[in-house]
């Protein structure tokens, strides 16, 4: 039997496109299936910029602090392309058994017998297989793209949708305004469905309004609907009907406390009680969003003063939150700030890295190895931070970049490694002494 990454390097040649959005190929490819998505746990459906992840990691663990049985889609991976399919479990929701899935794999393209797929609908539709052949309460299912034409935009009655923060990113493939893209995004809602936005710009929320009056969507929108804020150490969320006092969520930074109240919405709709609320909020784990990495074969020779950080943060959302939560961490415990970069060619590496100036005070760039799509080379990329204020130079790996940032200063010191999430993968593989399965 074909091994998983021969299945996966197979797959990537059934369409020229890595991204072309439809759902014509995957619905035919689903029918021949015996359409599995049509028997599904509960779904929630999850899209939005900036956010979905740590949303989804939130409310996971809320369910499973509930006692529900859930299942996870989310893309790309990190390391392993069975990241991407956690199945329920006595334990929790746990990545796919990799023998397992290259049998899924193996049976869908048996199906789809070489007609025209792209390697998301059909990993995809593998990912459906896997979620109706395995008991669970709940699916929570994150969309891969935009929204309205995204391959799991095929499951017709989630039991809720979630549209986390809505910015500007993929403008090539989702339209080049914010209000086109919130259009895109907000193609997941249901009639009948109710919706749960984050906090959004008034643009933003406009259109969502919009969307949902079309949809036939009832609207459960931040601002409006609930609220959340940190107030003396504890996580304070409002709603009209009650006030709930919680413990701060286990991701950091200030932008976790709109996922994490969005996240909370969204359970109180699921009928979850307050004490698997809190709980889900502190157990919650989501690797490469500000993430602090402990000893391994990238940090072993590291001095032990110094902190490095890893993020997958990539359009300029995600420069500001990024730059907010450094600048607090500054105001908390004082250190020099290193940032080592690497981004794709299609993202706005300029409006990414802005936020950071006066506050890092160097950038190294680098390569962003096994990613689908070409990167910044880190010449230009260094040209590019220069010109909005930062001093730069590049670097070929990230261990050298790391050498750079450490031979700077003679004190302690906090580096954040950020940019792409083919990075950010790339760098837990090599802490872990892995290897990567290209995106």
């Amino acid at each position: 039997m074909s091994t998983l990454d021969d299945l996966l390097a197979r797959m990537k040649q059934l369409h020229p496109l890595m991204i072309d959005l439809s759902l014509e190929r995957v619905e035919r490819l689903l029918a021949e299936l015996g359409s599995p998505h049509e028997h599904l746990p509960a779904v929630v459906h999850i899209a939005g910029t900036n956010g979905k992840g740590s949303t989804t990691a939130f409310l996971k663990a809320m369910l499973e602090a509930a006692g529900k049985r859930v299942h996870v889609y989310t893309s790309p991976h990190l390391v392993r392309f069975n990241e991407r399919i956690a199945l329920a479990g006595p334990n929790g929701a746990q990545a796919i058994d990799e023998d397992t899935l290259a049998t899924l794999l193996a049976r869908v393209e048996r199906v789809n017998a070489g007609q025209p797929i792209t390697f998301f609908e059909i990993t995809t539709a593998a990912a459906f297989l896997a979620f109706a052949e395995t008991p669970a309460d709940f699916l929570l299912l994150e969309v891969g793209l935009g929204g309205r034409l995204d391959t799991t935009n095929v499951v017709a009655k989630p039991a809720l949708t979630v549209i986390t923060p809505i910015s500007m990113d993929h403008a090539d493939k989702l339209g080049d305004t914010v209000q086109k893209i919130a259009v895109e995004k907000a193609g997941i809602m249901k009639r009948g469905v109710a919706c749960v936005t984050a906090r959004q710009t008034p643009e933003v929320d406009e259109v969502l309004e919009a969307e949902a009056r079309t949809h036939r969507a009832r609207l459960i929108r931040w601002g409006e609907h609930f609220d959340a804020f940190a107030q003396r150490g504890r996580l304070v969320f409002q709603r009209e009907d009650r006030l709930l006092d919680l413990p701060m969520p286990a991701l950091i930074g200030p932008h976790q406390i709109v996922n994490a109240g969005t996240s909370i919405a969204a359970a109180l709709e699921l009928g979850i009680d307050e004490r698997a609320i809190a709980a889900g909020l502190t157990s919650a784990r989501w690797p490469a969003r500000m993430q602090l990495l402990g000893r391994g074969a990238l940090t072993r020779d590291l001095r032990s003063d110094c902190e490095l950080w890893l993020d997958g943060g990539h359009n300029p959302a995600a420069g500001e939150v990024l730059a907010r939560t450094l600048a607090d961490l500054e105001e908390r415990s004082p250190r020099p700030l290193a940032l080592i970069v690497g981004m794709m060619g299609q993202k706005d590496a300029a409006g990414f890295l802005q936020p950071f100036v006066g506050l890092a005070r160097q950038v190294v760039t680098v390569p962003v190895p096994g990613a689908h799509m070409p990167p910044v080379g880190p010449d230009v990329l260094a040209d590019i931070a220069r010109k909005v204020g930062h001093n730069a130079s590049t670097a070929v790996s990230v261990a050298e970049a790391l050498g750079i940032a450490a031979g700077a200063t003679d004190g302690p010191l906090r580096i954040l490694i950020c940019g792409s999430l083919y990075l950010a993968g790339h760098v837990l593989a090599l802490q872990e002494g892995r290897q990567t399965q290209s995106n």
